[in-house]
């Protein structure tokens, strides 16, 4: 059984890899520039576009099952054709589907649901905190990280447990038509989160909050659309409460409870290290 993984250098599709390649599945990974994969030499790289649905017509042989993300391009925008993905799934003979997105549908999702040939996953995350690594560079020059909404809260959960998710759903029987809201073990503020990685560091670490207007001028200043700027703004601003409930389906799914941030901070401790 060979399985193809979307997205396979991304912040969860590497470890979507690494899960399989240990279980001993057959990997198929898909990257814009296998060049640059940097990925197992047991995996076989293919070259391919989700955004372009011809080029997946040859990375789909004699594929069986696949992990899918719901977002393509460098914008990291929605995929427009999803329909056509699953199309072309179907016809090459894929009976398994994993689907990696968000709380809010794009195209994929209703296409997966409607074909009656697929056995399909939805992992839908909470945060993932990897997010935080964006403080990195503030941290190690300055000491000090600057965000708006010091209080809001979301239930973190780790690249590597989303990972272990997606795989179990390829291997393993039980999953089919099922929707994985994924988080991490605790509900965290900003400040908390601020806090743990300084835990990790053994600095201590200085929050400034900023207004919703400083935020939206440093995020404009750093090239970023008002799409994006008005989204971020809204999410942690108004944290939505039910993809932050905690929940246990990361155990339920792989046997062993999610990881703590303060796991995730101290596995990436260096990051922010001066």
């Amino acid at each position: 059984m060979t399985i193809l993984v979307t997205g396979a250098t991304g912040t969860v599709g590497r470890h979507v890899v690494d899960e399989l390649i240990r279980d001993g599945r057959r990997v198929r990974a898909l990257t814009r520039d296998p060049r640059r994969a940097n990925l197992p030499a047991e995996v076989e790289v293919v070259a391919g576009d989700l955004t372009v649905t011809d080029s997946l017509v040859p990375v789909l042989d004699g594929v069986t099952a696949v992990h899918l993300i719901t977002f393509g391009g460098d914008d990291y925008a929605m995929l427009p054709n999803g329909q056509e993905i699953v199309d072309l799934a179907v016809k090459a003979g894929v009976r398994k589907v994993t689907v990696l997105g968000g709380w809010d549908e794009g195209t994929l999702e209703p296409a997966v649901r409607a074909a009656g040939d697929l056995d399909w996953t939805f992992v839908r995350p909470t945060e993932f905190m990897s997010n935080a690594l964006q403080w990195a560079e503030p941290i190690r020059a300055e000491g000090v990280v600057r965000e708006p909404f010091g209080d809001a809260t979301t239930a973190m959960v780790h690249e590597a447990d989303i990972a272990a998710v997606a795989a179990r759903t390829l291997v393993e029987e039980g999953h089919a038509d099922r929707v994985y809201g994924l988080t991490g073990p605790a509900r965290l503020t900003t400040r908390d989160k601020v806090r743990i990685i300084g835990e990790a560091i053994g600095r201590e670490i200085g929050f400034i909050e900023l207004t919703e207007e400083q935020a939206r001028e440093r995020m404009a200043a750093d090239g970023r659309p008002d799409e994006l700027i008005d989204f971020l703004i809204n999410v942690f601003g108004n944290v939505p409460e039910e993809p932050n409930i905690v929940n246990s389906n990361v155990e339920k799914v792989t046997g062993r409870p999610a990881r703590t941030f303060a796991q995730w901070a101290a596995e990436h401790a260096d990051a922010f290290r001066a």
